[in-house]
């Protein structure tokens, strides 16, 4: 995937995820601290929490997957 010292789309793609996923997770733990005062339907379920770490770890292994530092040069 990578060619004369690109980085490839899917790294990025990883830190978008990593970022959206931790932000999403911080919220909901923020929401979990302090609960709104009228809560959604399901929000026992604490959607954003599980959403937010899905998204984190699927960031972290899109990274590893594709990271410049693992393959090195391909000369």
């Amino acid at each position: 995937m990578e060619r004369d010292g690109s980085i490839s789309i899917w790294f990025f793609i990883g830190i978008c995820l990593l970022v959206d996923g931790v932000l999403i997770f911080a919220a909901g733990l923020y929401q979990l601290s302090h609960p709104p005062v009228h809560p959604v339907v399901l929000a026992s379920l604490h959607a954003n929490v599980w959403w937010g770490a899905v998204l984190a770890v699927s960031g972290v292994l899109c990274m590893w997957q594709v990271a410049p530092w693992r393959h090195g040069s391909k000369k």
